[in-house]
């Protein structure tokens, strides 16, 4: 089992590196043979088609929504997150840059690099570039809701081994309690020269379980409600305290006594996922996730049941829409634009870190490619007429209308499952869509007769946000919001509509192969 789940894929280094450290990349082996064959295999036990049977159907039919369920069982965490797409692209083409290092670009290539191994910019330059031509950018989020390993982890309870969590986000947490729950994440490992290595880990086994109390216990919680206080009540079992009087053990437990930040035991498995030794993991950065499949689910399969589909399932979308949209070298023979891919991490606490999208990550990137681009070019203010020409999705999973709650909507904006993907509007600007940037979202769909729907919050209401207003406001690019409609959003297990999958990655791509005409038909007085 360990074998099967090892993961060692490790990042070239793409941020400045600790001047005590060394972090040296190892190998990563992976076979995209088996992903392939993975399709629709943990479909729902009550289809009445077999998981071949309904993954041809989706091949045949043009359907993204299998090799979606597959990226969303492999992205644990916003570094599996991250590693896949980084998959993705290497076997599209892209060519993988390094922040620190001088970038040689050319018109027709495509690129693409990682920051902290949780947030990924990817872009690919027309052939027709010219040094003021605008980007074509669709951004999203790596991160969802999660619990995370406090940095003093262990703890012991009533003879039973406990493991600290913080809350990360803004999440449904009693849908965390009687879940079958496991860690992944990053670590760092000591190498046998003295260097150090990221590693990613994933332990697929149930390891860990926040249960609830019986309701013998507790007699009024139907009546008054679960209110658990998440810093006594949301803390997950590990396992049951031996004690340990073996000779063996005692050597054992003196050798790890000088470092009680985290339970032997856990270390131990993690030692073991990684075929390393316990005393060589250096520090570890674990979230803690659900290791239920994604799935496909509804009396005629027309759901996806998964958890972190906000905000995974739209990073996908457009990540898959980008690679498509130039896979063969005659589709970027006609563009003047490039074509981005923006996916960041820390949106759930507001983006303001160094892979968030407070960072100027995507500006910077923006001006090393114009400036890489110029060649010989003298002229005046490339980088700011480049941003006047250049048109921002934000992509961020919508709220469906829940059919037990309708009175939540506002009555006239109650956006549905399987209508296509939802505008967002904000008077006050918690969405930064304004009347030309959906026209001319929605004029990219009506090539594609695709349909979009609407979403405003009521007046008595609190309105959510997402990376629009943050990236707007950084240099002032034209933006608009939008999203899947989904339910459940924020719990550990959520639900959208299949076909709004798919949808989405054609309005996507339709964005990245037909934005230019359809901008240069809007004609404004300046």
């Amino acid at each position: 089992m360990a074998a099967i789940a090892r993961l060692h894929l490790l990042y070239p280094p793409a941020i400045s590196r600790p001047s005590l450290l060394f972090l040296k990349p190892s190998l990563s082996p992976r076979s995209s043979r088996i992903r392939k064959l993975s399709t629709f295999r943990r479909l729902c036990s009550n289809s009445d088609q077999s998981p071949q049977s309904i993954s041809s159907s989706a091949a045949s039919s043009g359907s993204i929504v299998g090799d979606l369920l597959d990226y969303l069982n492999e992205s644990w965490t916003q570094f599996h997150a991250t590693a896949e797409a980084k998959r993705h692209l290497i076997d599209a083409g892209f060519h993988l840059l390094n922040e620190n290092e001088e970038w040689n670009l050319k018109p027709g290539g495509r690129y693409f690099f990682t920051r902290n191994m949780s947030c990924l910019i990817a872009f690919a330059v027309g052939e027709r570039y010219d040094v003021g031509s605008g980007f074509h950018v669709i951004a999203a989020h790596t991160d969802s809701p999660c619990l995370k390993l406090k940095p003093k982890s262990a703890s012991t309870k009533s003879n039973y081994l406990m493991v600290n969590v913080q809350t990360y986000g803004g999440g449904l947490w009693h849908t965390w309690f009687d879940r079958d729950l496991s860690v992944a994440g990053r670590v760092i490992v000591r190498d046998s020269d003295g260097s150090f290595l990221h590693k990613l880990v994933k332990i697929k086994r149930p390891l860990l379980r926040v249960p609830t109390l019986a309701i013998h216990l507790d007699r009024t919680v139907n009546k008054d409600g679960f209110k658990p206080n998440l810093e006594t009540h949301l803390i997950p079992l590990l396992s049951t305290k031996h004690d340990e009087t073996s000779a063996e053990s005692k050597e054992k437990g003196a050798t790890v006594s000088s470092r009680p930040v985290h339970h032997p035991l856990l270390l131990q498995i993690l030692s073991d996922e990684l075929g390393c030794c316990a005393e060589d993991i250096m520090s570890v950065e674990l979230n803690l996730c659900d290791t239920q499949p994604s799935c496909l689910g509804g009396g005629n399969n027309e759901f996806i049941f998964s958890g972190r589909l906000d905000n995974l399932a739209s990073s996908y979308c457009a990540l898959r829409a980008l690679i498509d949209s130039c896979r063969l070298p005659a589709d970027l023979s006609t563009e003047h634009a490039v074509r981005m891919v923006a996916l960041f991490d820390n949106e759930e606490v507001g983006s303001d870190s160094f892979q968030g999208a407070g960072a100027p990550t995507m500006f910077q990137a923006i001006r090393r490619i114009i400036d890489s681009l110029a060649d010989k070019y003298v002229g005046e203010n490339a980088f700011e007429r480049a941003i006047r020409k250049s048109f921002l999705v934000s992509a961020d999973m919508a709220h469906g209308v829940h059919p037990n709650f309708t009175d939540k909507h506002e009555e006239h904006h109650r956006p549905e499952m399987q209508k296509g993907l939802v505008i967002k509007h904000n008077a006050n600007q918690r969405y930064a869509t304004s009347g030309i940037t959906a026209f001319l979202f929605k004029e990219v769909g009506k090539i594609q007769n695709l349909p979009t729907q609407e979403f405003a919050v009521r007046n008595d209401m609190g309105c959510g946000s997402t990376i629009g207003p943050i990236l707007a406001s950084g240099v002032g690019i034209r933006t608009v919001d939008c999203g899947i409609a989904q339910l459940s959003m924020h719990s550990v297990r959520e639900v959208c509509g299949k076909e709004d999958i798919d949808i989405a990655y054609q309005h996507f791509k339709a964005f990245y192969q037909s934005f230019s005409h359809v901008d240069s038909k809007l004609t404004i007085d300046y």
